[in-house]
C-alpha cells in the first residue's frame, strides 16, 4: 500500500494513504484521547474528544475522521485543544448523573478517567438530567439511559459487527437517545443478547446484569470458551475465587469483542448448587461420600477383576468433547495402556464423525478446510445443513458482515433458519435429501459448463464417475425428491459456480443422517467440480459443534487412531507408542459408542468410564442406551453434574470445570488455543488428567504428569501433525494445525493449490438415499432435533440461572396447518411418540417449519427428545440419525 509522510507533534511518522490521523499517531505511540471511536468500528466522529490541529485546515478536527497526506503537519496539544476537549467533557457531565461511587463502572469509566485526566474538577455549565426508565426487562443487560453519553458506539457495533440492528438513534435534541424500536424494552426485541454493545459502552449506560452486585473483579484470566467449536477467547471476571463474569477481550483472534449470549451469560453453571464435590460410590443402592483413595482404589480392583476374568475388551470408555486436549489425551492412553483395548469413543461419534471420514476419504483430512478470519470477506457462502445464528452465533455475525459487505448466500435447510431471510437463495429441502440436492446443483454446473475442467484435471479423481451418476439429477427430478423448486436450483448453481470463490458451511444437518459420510463426501464433490479448495475464502467448512470435538478427535479419543491420526492397525506407528508408552498395544480397531451399548446389552461389555458426557440423555433410543449402561456389572461416571448415565454408576468421580484447570481446546478452524485456570477446583474436585493420572497409578501402570503442559509435550512429540505445538508457542493466539515443526507458524487453510493432503482429491459418486424411518399412515410426522441458542447440549439447561431463566423449558415447533388439524393452540401441552418413546413439551406454532415436520431440541431433562429418536445410523461412522424420525403428535392429556 502506498504510504505518505507527516509530521505529529514534530515527530516524523509515516502512515498508509488515507489512514486517519488518529490511526497514524496511535501506531506512532502517540495517544489522542477519544469517546466515541473503537478501532473496530466506522469512524464518527460525534464525541469531539479527538479534536487536532492540522496546519492549513479550519479550525480544529477530529483526529478519528481527518485522513493524512503527504507532509501533513498535527498537532494534538496545545491550549486551544486541552480547553476544546475539555468543555466537551463539562458538557457531557452537566446532562450526567453524577453518582460515580455507586456506578458500577466506577474507576472502569472512561468519561471518568477523561475528566481525570483533563483536570476537570467542578462543571461550569447547568445541565438537566434525563428521567429515563432503566430497562432491566432480561436476565442479561440492564440499559440506563440516564447514564448515555450519546456516543453512539452500541448502535455501530450491533450494526456493524453483529448486524442485527437492534439499537438505533430516537428523537432530537436534548431528547435524543439510543434505544430499540418504538423504545421497546430489550426483552420484545430481536436482540440476541450477545452482549457485545455492553463491551462498547464507555460508561455505565449497559451493563452486565450478573456482574451488577458483584463488584469489583481481583483479577481477569483470558481463556477459551466451553461451549461451541467456534472457540471464542474472553476473560473470566475472579473476585474472592469465584468467577462473577465474563468480559470481551479484544487480543482474541477468532472473536474480538463479540461474544454469545451461551459465552458471556451461561458459564454461572460454574458455581451451580448441583456441582458434584466429592467422589461418590453406591452402597446398597445409594450414593454415600468417599474419599479419592477409596474410590480409586475401588475402580481399580474393579477393572483389574474384570480385566482378568473377562478380558481387556471387556471395558470400554467415553472420552468427552467438553474436556480438554489433555484430557482426552490422557483417557485414550489410560484405556490402551494401562487397560489394553481400544474400545474408546466419544461423542463426536453422535455429531462429526462423518465430518472426519467424509472429508479424509475425499480431501485426506477431515477437518475445516479454512477459517473463521476469512468469512466476513467471502463473496459467496453456501450454508446447508447449519444454523450459526443459534448453534455457532459469532460465526452467524461474520457472515452478516460478509453480507453486509455484498457477499451472496445459499441457504438449505428445511427451516426457514434466522439467515434465510437473509439468503439470496433459499432452498427448503425435505429433511434426508441432501445428496439429491447437491448431485442436482452438480447436474445444472455440468451442463451450463461452470466446471472447473483445470482443477479437475490437475487435482483430482474419479471425476468421471460422479459426472455418469448426476447425469439423471436434472433439476426436475430434483425437485420431486427434495420439493425445491427447479428455479431456485438453478439459481443457486450459478451464484455458487460463477463466483470466483464460494466457501461452504454445514453443521449437524449434513452429518446426522444414515449417509451422513456420503452427504459430506457429496459437498466435497461440489467444492472440487469448481475448484473450490485450497485458496481462501473458499473451501468445505464443518462447523463443529462442540468446544473440543475437533481436539478430542486429534488427541485420539477414537477406537481406530492414536493422537494424529495415526491408525491402531498400522504396525509402525503402533510399534512406536508401544515404544513411547512402555507396554504392548493392541492393533485391533475398538468398538465406537453404539456398539458399545449394543455390547452391553448383549452381556459382553462388562464395565464402561464415561468421561463428561451423558449419553442416556444425548444418544439415540435413549432407552435402548439406558437398557446398555443398566446391565454393565461395573460403571465409573467422571462429571461435574449427577447425570442421567451417573444415576447408573456404581462410582461418580467429580471433575473440575474449563475454569478449574489449565489445558487446551481445539476449535473447528484447527486452532489450539490455550485454556487458563481462573480459580480451585470446586469442593473436592479435581482436573479430569489428574484423576486418570491417579488411577493409573493405582492399577499398578506409572503416570507422573506434573501438569497439562506435559501431557501437550508427549503429545507433540508422538504426533507429526502436531510436532510444533507447545504452551509457550500458542500462548498468545495459538496455532492452526497442522503444525509439523517448532518454527512452523500454523496452516490457515488446508489443500493450497489443489495439493491434497491424500496428494489428488477423490470424487465419490454418490445416489440419493432413504433415511432409516420414513412417515407413515402411524407416526405421520418427521421430528428433526438441534440445538438453540439460549442453551448448549445438556450443560446450561437447569444449571446456568441467566440462561435458564430466559429459556426454561422445551418448546415443539408445528407448523400452523397441522397445528389447526390436530386442534393444537400455540402454547399447547403436546405428546410426540415415536415407536421408542414419547416426551411431552409445549407447541411453538410457526411457518418456519414444512408441513408435516416438527422441530426440537435436547437440553432438556424433563423432555428428553433422545426418548423418541432412533437408532439408526450412519453406515460408515454409526453416526446417529438424529435428523429424521418418523412421530406421531397429539394434543397431551389433560
Amino acid at each position: 500500500m502506498e504510504t505518505v509522510n507527516l509530521t505529529i507533534d514534530g515527530l516524523p511518522v509515516q502512515a498508509y494513504k488515507g489512514a486517519s490521523v488518529l490511526a497514524a499517531a496511535s501506531n506512532a505511540g502517540i495517544k489522542i484521547p477519544t469517546l466515541c471511536h473503537l478501532a473496530d468500528l466506522t469512524p464518527e466522529g460525534s464525541c469531539r474528544i479527538c479534536l487536532v490541529e492540522v496546519e492549513g485546515a479550519r479550525g480544529l478536527v477530529t483526529a478519528c475522521t481527518y485522513p493524512v497526506s503527504e507532509g501533513m503537519v498535527v498537532r494534538t496539544s496545545s491550549i486551544a485543544i486541552f480547553e476544546a476537549r475539555k468543555s466537551v467533557v463539562e458538557l457531557i457531565l452537566a446532562n450526567h448523573p453524577q453518582d460515580c461511587l455507586f456506578c458500577k463502572r466506577n474507576l472502569d469509566c472512561e468519561l471518568q478517567s477523561l475528566a481525570a485526566q483533563l483536570g476537570v474538577k467542578e462543571i461550569r455549565f447547568q445541565g438537566e438530567i434525563r428521567q429515563s426508565a432503566i430497562d432491566d426487562s432480561n436476565p442479561f443487560i440492564i440499559r440506563d439511559n440516564n447514564k448515555c453519553i450519546l456516543c453512539g458506539r452500541c448502535v455501530r457495533v450491533c450494526q456493524e459487527i453483529q448486524c442485527c440492528n437492534v439499537l438505533d438513534w430516537t428523537d432530537r435534541g436534548f431528547t435524543s437517545k439510543i434505544a430499540p424500536a418504538f423504545d421497546d424494552p430489550m426483552v420484545k426485541t430481536d436482540c440476541f443478547f450477545c452482549g457485545t454493545c455492553v463491551s462498547a459502552c464507555p460508561v455505565g449506560a449497559l451493563l452486565e446484569k450478573p456482574m451488577f452486585n458483584e463488584g469489583v473483579p481481583d483479577k481477569k484470566v483470558k481463556t477459551t470458551c466451553p461451549f461451541c467449536g467456534v472457540g471464542c477467547n474472553y476473560d473470566l471476571n475472579v473476585r474472592e475465587g469465584k468467577v462473577i463474569g465474563v468480559t470481551s477481550n479484544l487480543t482474541s483472534v477468532v472473536n474480538g469483542r463479540l461474544t454469545c449470549v451461551k459465552g458471556r451469560f451461561g458459564i454461572d453453571y460454574i458455581h451451580s448448587p448441583e456441582r458434584l464435590t466429592t467422589p461418590l460410590i453406591k452402597k446398597n443402592g445409594e450414593f454415600v461420600a468417599a474419599s479419592w483413595d477409596e474410590a480409586l482404589e475401588l475402580i481399580a480392583t474393579r477393572f483389574n477383576e474384570i480385566k482378568s476374568k473377562h478380558g481387556n475388551d471387556a471395558l470400554a470408555a467415553i472420552s468427552s468433547a467438553r474436556c480438554v486436549n489433555e484430557d482426552n489425551y490422557i483417557m485414550q492412553k489410560f484405556m490402551r495402556a494401562v487397560i489394553g483395548t481400544n474400545n474408546v469413543d466419544h461423542c463426536a461419534r453422535t455429531c462429526h464423525a462423518p465430518t472426519v471420514a467424509g472429508l479424509a476419504a475425499s480431501f485426506g483430512s477431515g477437518a475445516m478446510t479454512n477459517s473463521i478470519g476469512e468469512v466476513a470477506d467471502s463473496k459467496v457462502i453456501f450454508l446447508i445443513g447449519g444454523n450459526p445464528t443459534e448453534a455457532h452465533p459469532v460465526i452467524a455475525a461474520k457472515m452478516r458482515q460478509a453480507l453486509r459487505k455484498g457477499a451472496k448466500l445459499i441457504v438449505a435447510d428445511p427451516r426457514k433458519i434466522e439467515l434465510a431471510g437473509k439468503a439470496d437463495v433459499f432452498m427448503q429441502l425435505r429433511p434426508g435429501t441432501d445428496i439429491a440436492l447437491i448431485n442436482g446443483l452438480m447436474h445444472i454446473i455440468l451442463k451450463s459448463g461452470w466446471h472447473d475442467l483445470e482443477f479437475i484435471k490437475a487435482c483430482t479423481v474419479d471425476f468421471d464417475l460422479v459426472a455418469d451418476v448426476v447425469e439423471k439429477y436434472t433439476p426436475e427430478y430434483v425437485q420431486n425428491i427434495t420439493g425445491v423448486p427447479a428455479h431456485l436450483l438453478r439459481e443457486a448453481a450459478r451464484i455458487y459456480a460463477t463466483a470466483e470463490r464460494a466457501a461452504i458451511f454445514y453443521t449437524l444437518g449434513i452429518t446426522e443422517h444414515t449417509c451422513g459420510t456420503d452427504n459430506v463426501m457429496s459437498l466435497a464433490n461440489l467444492a472440487m467440480l469448481t475448484g473450490n479448495v485450497g485458496k481462501l475464502n473458499a473451501g468445505v467448512n464443518p462447523m463443529r459443534g462442540q468446544n473440543n470435538v475437533q481436539g478430542s478427535c486429534d488427541m485420539g479419543a477414537l477406537p481406530n487412531v492414536y493422537s494424529g491420526y495415526q491408525k491402531v492397525n498400522d504396525p509402525q506407528s503402533q510399534e512406536k507408542f508401544e515404544k513411547a508408552w512402555g507396554v504392548t498395544l493392541s492393533d485391533q480397531i475398538g468398538l465406537m459408542l453404539p456398539d458399545m451399548i449394543d455390547a452391553a446389552v448383549e452381556g459382553t461389555l462388562k464395565a464402561m468410564y464415561v468421561m463428561g458426557e451423558d449419553p442416556v440423555l444425548t444418544d439415540g433410543d435413549a432407552n435402548h442406551v439406558r437398557k446398555g449402561f443398566a446391565n454393565l456389572e461395573f460403571l465409573v461416571v467422571q462429571n461435574l453434574f449427577m447425570t442421567e448415565t451417573g444415576k447408573l454408576a456404581d462410582v461418580i468421580l467429580p471433575g473440575a470445570s474449563f475454569a478449574e484447570k489449565d489445558g487446551t481446546f481445539t476449535n473447528c478452524e484447527r486452532r489450539v488455543q490455550r485454556v487458563r485456570k481462573a480459580i480451585e477446583p470446586i469442593g473436592n474436585s479435581l482436573p479430569d488428567w489428574q484423576i486418570i493420572r491417579d488411577l493409573a497409578n493405582k492399577m499398578g501402570y506409572p503416570m507422573a504428569y506434573n501438569n497439562a503442559s506435559e501431557i501437550m509435550d508427549e503429545m507433540a512429540a508422538l504426533s507429526p501433525m502436531f510436532a510444533g505445538l507447545s504452551f509457550e508457542r500458542i500462548d498468545e493466539n495459538g496455532l492452526q494445525w497442522p503444525v509439523p515443526s517448532k518454527e512452523h507458524p500454523g496452516s490457515q487453510y488446508l489443500h493450497k493449490d489443489g495439493k491434497f493432503t491424500s496428494g489428488a482429491g477423490v470424487f465419490k459418486a454418490i445416489e440419493h438415499q432413504p433415511p432409516g424411518e420414513e412417515p407413515d399412515a402411524e407416526y405421520p410426522f418427521v421430528l428433526t432435533t438441534g440445538r438453540i441458542l439460549y442453551h448448549y447440549n445438556i450443560t446450561t439447561a437447569g444449571k446456568s440461572k441467566q440462561l435458564t431463566e430466559f429459556r426454561p423449558e422445551e418448546q415443539v415447533m408445528i407448523h400452523p396447518d397441522d397445528a389447526k388439524r390436530l386442534g393444537i393452540n400455540n402454547q399447547d401441552m403436546i405428546e410426540v411418540a415415536s415407536r421408542r418413546g414419547s416426551v411431552q413439551a409445549k407447541a411453538w406454532v410457526t411457518t418456519d417449519v414444512l408441513p408435516g415436520g416438527i422441530w426440537m431440541s435436547f437440553h432438556f431433562v424433563n423432555a428428553p427428545t433422545n426418548q423418541v429418536t432412533s437408532g439408526f445410523y450412519d453406515k460408515v461412522t454409526k453416526t446417529y440419525e438424529y435428523k429424521v424420525c418418523a412421530v406421531q403428535v397429539a394434543k397431551a392429556a389433560g
